[in-house]
Protein backbone atom coordinates (compact mmCIF):
# COMPACT_ATOMS: atom_id res chain seq x y z
CA UNK A 1 0.00 0.00 0.00
CA UNK A 2 1.38 3.39 -0.93
CA UNK A 3 2.03 6.18 1.31
CA UNK A 4 -0.85 8.67 -1.08
CA UNK A 5 -3.42 5.67 -0.61
CA UNK A 6 -2.57 5.70 3.41
CA UNK A 7 -2.64 9.13 3.57
CA UNK A 8 -6.35 9.15 1.91
CA UNK A 9 -7.70 6.39 4.01
CA UNK A 10 -6.56 8.72 7.34
CA UNK A 11 -7.66 11.55 4.88
CA UNK A 12 -11.48 9.72 4.97
CA UNK A 13 -11.21 8.15 8.44
CA UNK A 14 -10.88 11.87 9.61
CA UNK A 15 -13.70 13.09 7.86
CA UNK A 16 -16.10 10.43 9.20
CA UNK A 17 -15.13 10.60 12.24
CA UNK A 18 -16.13 14.33 11.38
CA UNK A 19 -19.20 14.05 10.35
CA UNK A 20 -20.11 11.59 12.60
CA UNK A 21 -19.10 14.15 15.77
CA UNK A 22 -21.37 16.89 13.69
CA UNK A 23 -24.26 14.36 13.97
CA UNK A 24 -24.24 14.06 17.07
CA UNK A 25 -23.55 17.61 18.45
CA UNK A 26 -27.03 18.49 15.59
CA UNK A 27 -28.83 15.24 17.58
CA UNK A 28 -28.48 16.64 21.13
CA UNK A 29 -29.22 20.42 20.21
CA UNK A 30 -32.16 19.23 18.58
CA UNK A 31 -32.97 17.05 21.48
CA UNK A 32 -32.40 20.04 23.96
CA UNK A 33 -34.31 22.24 22.13
CA UNK A 34 -37.35 19.54 22.29
CA UNK A 35 -36.78 18.91 26.14
CA UNK A 36 -36.63 23.04 26.47
CA UNK A 37 -40.45 23.29 24.32
CA UNK A 38 -41.73 20.84 26.50
CA UNK A 39 -40.65 20.18 29.80
CA UNK A 40 -42.16 16.92 32.41
CA UNK A 41 -45.66 17.79 32.80
CA UNK A 42 -45.99 15.58 36.17
CA UNK A 43 -44.49 13.53 38.77
CA UNK A 44 -41.91 10.20 38.60
CA UNK A 45 -41.95 7.07 40.34
CA UNK A 46 -39.38 4.40 40.40
CA UNK A 47 -39.97 0.92 39.67
CA UNK A 48 -36.74 -1.34 39.56
CA UNK A 49 -34.25 0.68 38.20
CA UNK A 50 -36.43 3.06 36.19
CA UNK A 51 -38.01 6.54 36.57
CA UNK A 52 -41.14 6.26 35.00
CA UNK A 53 -43.14 10.01 34.48
CA UNK A 54 -46.72 10.14 34.65
CA UNK A 55 -49.41 12.78 35.15
CA UNK A 56 -52.69 12.40 37.22
CA UNK A 57 -55.48 14.31 37.40
CA UNK A 58 -59.15 14.32 39.07
CA UNK A 59 -61.04 11.80 41.96
CA UNK A 60 -62.62 8.38 41.29
CA UNK A 61 -62.51 5.33 40.08
CA UNK A 62 -59.15 5.09 38.46
CA UNK A 63 -58.12 4.79 34.20
CA UNK A 64 -54.86 4.53 33.14
CA UNK A 65 -54.22 5.27 29.37
CA UNK A 66 -51.00 3.19 27.57
CA UNK A 67 -49.90 5.27 24.66
CA UNK A 68 -48.29 3.56 21.44
CA UNK A 69 -45.01 3.54 19.38
CA UNK A 70 -43.21 6.63 19.50
CA UNK A 71 -46.18 8.46 21.70
CA UNK A 72 -45.79 9.65 25.06
CA UNK A 73 -48.79 10.77 27.54
CA UNK A 74 -49.48 13.68 26.04
CA UNK A 75 -51.05 11.73 23.53
CA UNK A 76 -54.04 11.03 26.01
CA UNK A 77 -53.43 14.38 28.27
CA UNK A 78 -53.87 16.96 25.53
CA UNK A 79 -57.00 15.96 23.75
CA UNK A 80 -58.86 13.52 26.20
CA UNK A 81 -58.25 14.64 29.89
CA UNK A 82 -60.29 18.07 29.52
CA UNK A 83 -63.77 15.90 27.88
CA UNK A 84 -63.61 12.85 30.20
CA UNK A 85 -65.87 14.30 32.57
CA UNK A 86 -65.81 14.01 36.63
CA UNK A 87 -65.57 11.06 38.72
CA UNK A 88 -62.39 9.57 37.08
CA UNK A 89 -58.95 9.65 38.34
CA UNK A 90 -57.04 9.89 34.82
CA UNK A 91 -53.93 8.69 34.94
CA UNK A 92 -51.47 8.87 31.74
CA UNK A 93 -47.62 7.52 31.73
CA UNK A 94 -44.51 7.77 29.63
CA UNK A 95 -43.45 4.11 28.91
CA UNK A 96 -40.35 3.08 30.10
CA UNK A 97 -37.71 4.73 27.16
CA UNK A 98 -40.84 7.37 25.93
CA UNK A 99 -41.04 10.88 27.14
CA UNK A 100 -39.23 11.19 30.31
CA UNK A 101 -39.71 7.79 31.16
CA UNK A 102 -36.15 5.96 31.61
CA UNK A 103 -35.45 2.32 30.10
CA UNK A 104 -32.43 1.07 32.27
CA UNK A 105 -33.54 -2.04 33.71
CA UNK A 106 -36.66 -3.18 32.18
CA UNK A 107 -37.07 -3.77 28.45
CA UNK A 108 -38.93 -3.85 25.59
CA UNK A 109 -40.63 -6.90 25.08
CA UNK A 110 -44.35 -6.82 25.37
CA UNK A 111 -44.32 -9.38 28.78
CA UNK A 112 -41.58 -6.96 30.59
CA UNK A 113 -43.94 -3.93 29.30
CA UNK A 114 -46.83 -5.69 31.22
CA UNK A 115 -45.05 -6.52 33.69
CA UNK A 116 -43.61 -2.92 34.26
CA UNK A 117 -47.80 -1.57 34.20
CA UNK A 118 -48.46 -3.88 36.49
CA UNK A 119 -45.84 -3.16 38.70
CA UNK A 120 -46.99 0.59 38.20
CA UNK A 121 -50.56 0.15 39.36
CA UNK A 122 -49.22 -0.94 42.33
CA UNK A 123 -46.81 1.86 42.98
CA UNK A 124 -49.69 4.23 42.88
CA UNK A 125 -51.97 2.32 44.32
CA UNK A 126 -54.52 1.98 41.75
CA UNK A 127 -57.52 0.06 42.89
CA UNK A 128 -58.18 -2.23 39.73
CA UNK A 129 -58.19 0.45 37.14
CA UNK A 130 -59.41 0.52 33.52
CA UNK A 131 -56.55 0.19 31.10
CA UNK A 132 -56.48 2.49 27.89
CA UNK A 133 -54.27 1.16 25.61
CA UNK A 134 -53.94 2.97 22.04
CA UNK A 135 -51.72 1.37 19.13
CA UNK A 136 -48.50 -0.44 20.30
CA UNK A 137 -50.38 0.46 23.65
CA UNK A 138 -52.96 -1.70 23.09
CA UNK A 139 -51.12 -5.24 22.50
CA UNK A 140 -49.35 -4.28 25.75
CA UNK A 141 -52.69 -3.85 27.87
CA UNK A 142 -54.03 -6.90 26.25
CA UNK A 143 -51.21 -8.67 27.27
CA UNK A 144 -51.61 -7.09 31.04
CA UNK A 145 -55.21 -8.67 31.01
CA UNK A 146 -53.56 -12.16 30.04
CA UNK A 147 -50.33 -11.79 32.97
CA UNK A 148 -52.01 -9.75 35.11
CA UNK A 149 -55.98 -10.53 34.98
CA UNK A 150 -55.81 -9.33 38.95
CA UNK A 151 -54.74 -5.84 38.45
CA UNK A 152 -56.78 -4.51 36.19
CA UNK A 153 -60.89 -4.60 35.82
CA UNK A 154 -61.28 -4.29 32.00
CA UNK A 155 -59.24 -2.91 28.48
CA UNK A 156 -60.46 0.25 26.63
CA UNK A 157 -58.66 -0.39 23.37
CA UNK A 158 -57.98 2.60 20.67
CA UNK A 159 -56.78 2.12 17.34
CA UNK A 160 -55.03 -1.86 18.91
CA UNK A 161 -52.43 -3.24 17.66
CA UNK A 162 -54.02 -7.29 17.93
CA UNK A 163 -52.39 -9.11 15.36
CA UNK A 164 -48.44 -9.52 13.98
CA UNK A 165 -47.76 -7.70 11.08
CA UNK A 166 -44.45 -9.30 9.11
CA UNK A 167 -43.76 -6.34 7.40
CA UNK A 168 -44.08 -3.11 9.04
CA UNK A 169 -45.78 0.02 6.89
CA UNK A 170 -42.68 1.65 4.87
CA UNK A 171 -43.00 4.76 6.97
CA UNK A 172 -41.50 2.99 10.13
CA UNK A 173 -38.89 1.13 7.98
CA UNK A 174 -36.35 3.27 9.41
CA UNK A 175 -37.57 2.33 13.05
CA UNK A 176 -36.53 -1.56 12.39
CA UNK A 177 -32.90 -1.89 13.47
CA UNK A 178 -32.76 -5.73 14.67
CA UNK A 179 -29.08 -4.91 15.75
CA UNK A 180 -28.62 -2.86 19.37
CA UNK A 181 -25.00 -1.49 18.95
CA UNK A 182 -26.28 0.08 15.35
CA UNK A 183 -29.26 0.94 17.10
CA UNK A 184 -27.36 2.77 19.49
CA UNK A 185 -25.16 4.24 16.88
CA UNK A 186 -28.36 5.71 14.36
CA UNK A 187 -30.33 6.81 17.98
CA UNK A 188 -27.23 9.38 18.28
CA UNK A 189 -26.06 10.00 14.90
CA UNK A 190 -28.31 9.88 12.05
CA UNK A 191 -32.04 9.08 13.57
CA UNK A 192 -32.78 13.00 14.72
CA UNK A 193 -31.71 15.00 11.57
CA UNK A 194 -33.67 12.18 9.34
CA UNK A 195 -36.98 12.40 11.79
CA UNK A 196 -36.84 16.19 11.40
CA UNK A 197 -36.45 16.15 7.93
CA UNK A 198 -39.39 13.59 7.04
CA UNK A 199 -41.62 14.65 10.25
CA UNK A 200 -44.25 15.97 7.93
CA UNK A 201 -44.58 12.68 5.66
CA UNK A 202 -44.48 10.47 8.82
CA UNK A 203 -47.50 12.56 10.65
CA UNK A 204 -49.31 12.87 7.67
CA UNK A 205 -49.17 9.20 7.29
CA UNK A 206 -50.11 8.71 10.87
CA UNK A 207 -53.06 11.10 11.11
CA UNK A 208 -54.61 11.19 7.87
CA UNK A 209 -56.88 11.20 6.34
CA UNK A 210 -57.44 13.74 8.86
CA UNK A 211 -54.89 16.79 9.16
CA UNK A 212 -52.23 16.60 11.55
CA UNK A 213 -53.71 18.73 14.60
CA UNK A 214 -51.58 22.58 14.01
CA UNK A 215 -50.90 21.92 18.10
CA UNK A 216 -49.59 18.76 18.07
CA UNK A 217 -46.21 19.43 18.03
CA UNK A 218 -46.20 21.15 21.45
CA UNK A 219 -49.41 20.28 23.40
CA UNK A 220 -49.53 17.00 21.27
CA UNK A 221 -45.82 16.09 22.84
CA UNK A 222 -44.61 15.70 19.59
CA UNK A 223 -41.66 17.12 19.15
CA UNK A 224 -40.29 15.03 22.25
CA UNK A 225 -40.01 12.08 19.73
CA UNK A 226 -37.08 14.27 18.45
CA UNK A 227 -34.33 12.32 21.13
CA UNK A 228 -31.87 10.11 21.02
CA UNK A 229 -33.34 7.89 24.06
CA UNK A 230 -36.67 8.56 22.12
CA UNK A 231 -35.99 6.88 19.23
CA UNK A 232 -33.99 4.17 20.42
CA UNK A 233 -36.71 3.12 22.55
CA UNK A 234 -39.36 3.32 19.97
CA UNK A 235 -36.98 1.16 17.34
CA UNK A 236 -36.26 -1.58 20.31
CA UNK A 237 -40.24 -2.13 20.69
CA UNK A 238 -41.00 -2.72 16.89
CA UNK A 239 -38.29 -5.21 16.90
CA UNK A 240 -39.51 -6.25 20.03
CA UNK A 241 -43.14 -7.05 18.88
CA UNK A 242 -42.13 -10.02 16.40
CA UNK A 243 -40.90 -11.75 19.49
CA UNK A 244 -44.22 -11.81 21.44
CA UNK A 245 -46.71 -11.03 19.25
CA UNK A 246 -47.82 -14.28 17.15
CA UNK A 247 -47.90 -16.35 20.87
CA UNK A 248 -49.81 -13.71 21.96
CA UNK A 249 -52.45 -14.14 19.65
CA UNK A 250 -53.96 -17.31 20.35
CA UNK A 251 -54.21 -16.36 24.24
CA UNK A 252 -56.86 -13.91 23.88
CA UNK A 253 -59.56 -16.47 24.23
CA UNK A 254 -58.24 -16.71 28.41
CA UNK A 255 -59.44 -12.76 28.55
CA UNK A 256 -62.68 -12.80 31.26
CA UNK A 257 -62.84 -8.81 31.80
CA UNK A 258 -64.79 -6.37 29.88
CA UNK A 259 -63.04 -5.01 26.48
CA UNK A 260 -63.75 -3.03 23.78
CA UNK A 261 -62.18 -1.77 20.67
CA UNK A 262 -62.55 1.52 19.31
CA UNK A 263 -61.36 1.71 15.48
CA UNK A 264 -61.06 4.37 12.91
CA UNK A 265 -62.10 2.78 9.57
CA UNK A 266 -59.47 5.03 7.40
CA UNK A 267 -56.62 4.24 9.66
CA UNK A 268 -53.12 3.56 7.25
CA UNK A 269 -51.13 2.40 10.46
CA UNK A 270 -53.37 -0.82 11.51
CA UNK A 271 -56.50 -1.85 9.22
CA UNK A 272 -59.23 -1.63 11.16
CA UNK A 273 -60.36 -5.24 9.47
CA UNK A 274 -57.07 -7.36 10.84
CA UNK A 275 -56.40 -5.79 14.13
CA UNK A 276 -60.47 -4.43 15.20
CA UNK A 277 -63.33 -6.70 13.80
CA UNK A 278 -60.75 -9.70 13.81
CA UNK A 279 -61.32 -9.74 17.47
CA UNK A 280 -64.04 -10.39 17.18
CA UNK A 281 -64.99 -14.06 18.87
CA UNK A 282 -61.83 -14.07 20.25
CA UNK A 283 -62.86 -11.98 23.25
CA UNK A 284 -66.18 -13.45 24.91
CA UNK A 285 -68.78 -9.79 24.90
CA UNK A 286 -66.04 -7.70 23.43
CA UNK A 287 -67.45 -4.33 22.21
CA UNK A 288 -66.29 -3.02 18.80
CA UNK A 289 -67.05 0.42 17.71
CA UNK A 290 -66.03 1.14 14.30
CA UNK A 291 -65.80 5.27 13.43
CA UNK A 292 -66.64 5.85 9.75
CA UNK A 293 -63.90 8.14 7.99
CA UNK A 294 -61.36 8.30 10.92
CA UNK A 295 -57.52 7.35 10.77
CA UNK A 296 -54.97 6.39 13.32
CA UNK A 297 -55.37 8.69 16.13
CA UNK A 298 -59.08 9.22 16.77
CA UNK A 299 -58.41 10.57 20.63
CA UNK A 300 -57.05 14.08 18.59
CA UNK A 301 -59.66 14.33 15.66
CA UNK A 302 -63.01 12.70 17.80
CA UNK A 303 -62.16 13.14 21.62
CA UNK A 304 -65.94 13.49 22.59
CA UNK A 305 -66.93 10.06 20.47
CA UNK A 306 -63.59 8.46 22.09
CA UNK A 307 -64.44 9.87 25.70
CA UNK A 308 -67.67 8.49 25.12
CA UNK A 309 -66.43 4.48 24.26
CA UNK A 310 -63.96 4.76 26.96
CA UNK A 311 -66.96 5.82 29.85
CA UNK A 312 -69.02 2.96 28.41
CA UNK A 313 -66.16 0.62 28.96
CA UNK A 314 -65.92 1.81 32.19
CA UNK A 315 -69.08 1.59 33.40
CA UNK A 316 -68.77 -2.21 32.38
CA UNK A 317 -65.59 -2.49 33.68
CA UNK A 318 -66.56 -0.97 37.10
CA UNK A 319 -69.78 -2.66 37.58
CA UNK A 320 -68.32 -6.24 36.88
Amino acid sequence: MTTAVIALIALLLVAAAGFTAYLSWTTHRIASRSEAQIPMAGKTVSIGGDRIHYVDQGKGRPILFVHGLGGQLHHFRHPLFSVMGEGYRLVAIDRAGSGYSTRVSSGARIPEQADLIAKFIDALGLEKPLLVGHSLGGAIALRVALDHPDRISGLALISPLTHFIPTPPKEFGGLYIRSPLMRRVVANTLAVPASLKNAQQTLDFVFGPQPVPAEYAIAGGGYLGLRPSHFHATSSDLVAVEQDLPQQVGRYGEIRMPVGILFGSRDRVLHHTHHGLAMQGKIEGIDIEILDGIGHMPQFVEAEKVASFIRRIADRAFAA
